[in-house]
C-alpha cells in the first residue's frame, strides 16, 4: 500500500494521477498546510524540505516528484520507456528538463516573494512568465517535431507531469497557444485516472485544458 501525503491541486496531484493510471493501491494522508503541518518534525522526516509531495512506498519514503514518477514507472513497467531501450535517454532528458526547469520556474511564478522578497515580487513574476513561455515553446517544438511515444496522447508519467504544470500555468502559458501540447492535455484529461482524480479533488471536468 502506498500512502500519498497530499493537499488538493498540488504536486501530489501528479503522483496521484500516476498511481491511479497504474492501478496501484494507495491511501491519501491529508496535509494541513494552513495549520503548519509542512513544518512539523513528523512531516520533515518524510520530506526534509517541508514540501509536497511525499510518498510512503512499501519499501521506503520518497520525495521529489520526478524521482517518485520514475520509481513508479519502473516498479510497474509502464508509462515510461524501459531501461536499455533507445527511447530511454531522450525520455530522461525531457523528464529532467521538466523537473529542473519548468517546475522550479512555475514555483517562482506563483511564489515570487520567496525568491527576492515582497518588494521584488512583481519583477520576479514577470521574468518567470517570460522564461516559462520560452520553455514551453521549446517543449512544444520538441513534441511537434519528434512526436515521441513517451509524451503523446497515450498516458505517461511525463505527460501527466506536464499536464498538471500546464494546468497551473494557464495564465502565462494557455494551452491553446501550444497546439501539440494542447492535444495531449485534451486526451489525458478524459482518461479514467484523470476523471477519478478530478472528482476526488473537485477540479472540474476539463482539468488540463480549461482548469480555472
Amino acid at each position: 500500500m502506498y500512502i500519498l501525503h497530499h493537499t488538493p491541486d498540488s504536486a501530489a496531484l501528479i503522483v496521484r494521477l500516476v498511481l491511479e493510471e497504474l492501478g496501484l493501491p494507495y491511501q491519501i494522508a491529508p496535509i494541513d498546510r494552513d495549520g503548519g503541518a509542512l513544518d512539523t518534525a513528523a512531516y520533515r522526516k518524510l520530506q526534509p524540505l517541508g514540501k509536497i509531495p511525499a510518498l510512503q512506498t512499501p519499501d521506503a519514503t520518497m520525495f521529489e516528484t520526478a524521482a517518485i514518477l520514475l520509481h513508479l514507472a519502473e516498479i510497474a513497467g509502464k508509462l515510461a520507456p524501459a531501461p536499455n531501450t533507445p527511447q530511454r535517454g531522450p525520455f530522461l532528458s525531457w523528464l529532467f528538463f521538466t523537473s529542473n526547469n519548468l517546475h522550479p520556474v512555475a514555483m517562482q511564478y506563483y511564489y515570487p516573494h520567496r525568491v527576492a522578497g515582497v518588494e521584488n515580487a512583481d519583477a520576479v513574476k514577470a521574468q518567470a512568465a517570460a522564461t516559462l513561455q520560452e520553455l514551453m515553446a521549446t517543449l512544444e517544438n520538441m513534441v511537434a517535431l519528434d512526436a515521441p511515444d513517451w509524451l503523446s496522447t497515450t498516458p505517461s508519467v511525463l505527460g501527466y507531469y506536464i499536464a498538471v504544470l500546464m494546468r497551473w500555468l494557464s495564465e502565462p502559458c494557455p494551452s491553446a497557444s501550444y497546439p501539440s501540447l494542447h492535444k495531449i492535455l485534451a486526451a489525458l484529461e478524459v482518461t479514467p485516472a484523470a476523471r477519478a482524480c478530478a472528482q476526488a479533488e473537485a477540479l472540474g471536468d476539463a482539468i488540463f485544458t480549461h482548469p480555472y
